[in-house]
């Protein structure tokens, strides 16, 4: 929210964006509902890409899963985390810096600096990540524990916001700044993108669709209801935020939940504010860690991938190597990034890849019109195209208003094309060398 603010100073506008990321979202969810019901396999959108488009569009979603999107929002979330947790323990901040230096880039100056905080953030995902690779059990024992006390904190804060906070009304303003409808547009857009990094992992849940016990009726349900309930604590929570304080004093704030209980309860909370979000960030942390290498392990068997990763532990039966790999490089673009441009870079390439998948409803509705599909999109296809639509929207803004990251999302993607043909023809070659063996 105190990104969104520096982009949108309204209050109004501010809600009206989650509201908007909230409707966006349960689109999506009814789309995604349709394809998961009808495949159930792990790898989620790997595979409805696949089935739609052919192999090459599988393996570029996988791709930027892995350099760009999954481990993007790890590194993110880990930053988050370390980020409350330098409050609760300022020695581990991210304001804690070890060592910087400078660089230079075509003549450019670059400071790069490493925090005890990204370091934190590192240590995170290395524990999470053994969690998951001792058992899909243990990961799924720690999301269901954290989830039911983060949401439970969530609306503790609402309704002791409502009932015994010192806040005062919401300046309903639309525009008090007076920016240009130009201004209010583009920075409208790049909440959206805040917004989305905030509700995404609603399509996680695809990822481990073959999984899930009688997926053609739990998945749907899942996604619907989940999303739902999230936008409206979503609201709420952000409603008890700008009733605590005044816009200029949420923009740019990152550590948003501490700042505004202080405020409406005194500074006796913030610790245990503090204490929640690094719960709710750990939650999240553990749901991404645990759903991504799914998708890994998925490529890997169609031999697009190294072949040690479709590799399944023999004792744990994870797929251990998939879930080393993400940590790694995850790790890594904790020490590289910072908390805003992570989830700017990663968020580009997600929501361009979720318009593909939800296109492909379109697609394997005339590709394969006899596929069982325990459950179909409601209002289709209405709500496909809204969703596409206004994700084309929220894309072109953040070319246009955030144009590094875009453009390095987009050679990112261009860039897994001979990647993608490489392994082909070393699958190929593999294959045609067995075919000999077996004959001679």
């Amino acid at each position: 929210t105190g990104i969104m603010a520096k982009s949108i100073p309204s209050a109004p506008l501010i809600l009206f964006a989650w509201a908007a990321g909230g409707l966006l979202t349960f689109a999506g969810a009814l789309t995604y509902a349709e394809l998961g019901a009808a495949m159930p396999e792990a790898g989620g959108q790997y595979v409805y890409l696949k089935e739609a488009y052919g192999p090459m569009a599988g393996f570029l979603f996988g791709w930027i899963l892995l350099l760009v999107y999954m481990t993007g929002g790890i590194a993110g979330l880990a930053l988050a985390f370390s980020e409350y947790t330098g409050y609760l323990f300022p020695p581990l901040s991210t304001q804690n810096i070890l060592f910087s230096f400078d660089i230079h880039i075509f003549q450019k100056p670059l400071t790069y600096s490493l925090s005890a905080g990204q370091l934190v953030g590192v240590g995170i995902i290395a524990f999470l990540s053994l969690c998951n690779f001792l058992g899909v059990g243990l990961g799924k024992i720690i999301q269901n524990f954290i989830s039911v006390i983060k949401i439970g904190a969530i609306c503790a804060i609402i309704v002791l916001g409502f009932a015994l906070g010192k806040g005062t009304a919401v300046d309903l303003t639309l525009n008090p700044t007076k920016m240009s409808l130009s201004q209010l547009v583009i920075g409208f857009g790049v909440a959206l993108v805040a917004v989305s990094w905030a509700f995404d992992g609603w399509n996680n849940v695809n990822f481990v669709a073959g999984e899930i016990k009688k997926p053609g009726k739990n998945l749907p349900r899942a996604l619907l209801l989940g999303t739902l309930g999230i936008t409206l604590l979503y609201l709420l929570i952000n409603y008890i935020y700008l009733c605590a304080l005044p816009i200029p004093e949420i923009a740019g704030v990152v550590r948003i939940a501490e700042k505004a209980t202080t405020s409406l309860f005194g500074t006796s909370t913030g610790v245990f504010i503090s204490l929640a979000v690094v719960v709710s960030t750990f939650g999240s942390l553990n749901g991404s860690i645990l759903t991504g290498p799914r998708v890994y392990y998925a490529m890997a068997k169609d031999r697009l991938f190294f072949k040690q990763i479709s590799k399944v532990h023999p004792k744990f039966h994870t797929p251990g190597a998939a879930i080393l790999l993400q940590a790694i490089w995850a790790s890594f673009l904790t020490i590289l990034g910072s908390f805003e441009q992570i989830f700017t870079f990663a968020m580009f390439a997600a929501i361009a890849f979720w318009v593909a998948a939800a296109a492909s409803v379109f697609t394997l509705r005339k590709k394969c019109p006899d596929m069982k599909r325990p459950y179909k999109t409601w209002g289709y296809p209405f709500i496909p195209a809204l969703f596409i639509l206004a994700s084309i929207g929220i894309l072109i803004n953040t070319l246009i208003e955030k144009t590094v990251e875009s453009a390095a999302g987009i050679v990112l993607v261009l860039l897994g094309i001979p990647v993608y043909h490489y392994w082909r023809r070393k699958s190929s070659t593999s294959g045609h060398i067995k075919k000999n063996e077996k004959g001679a």
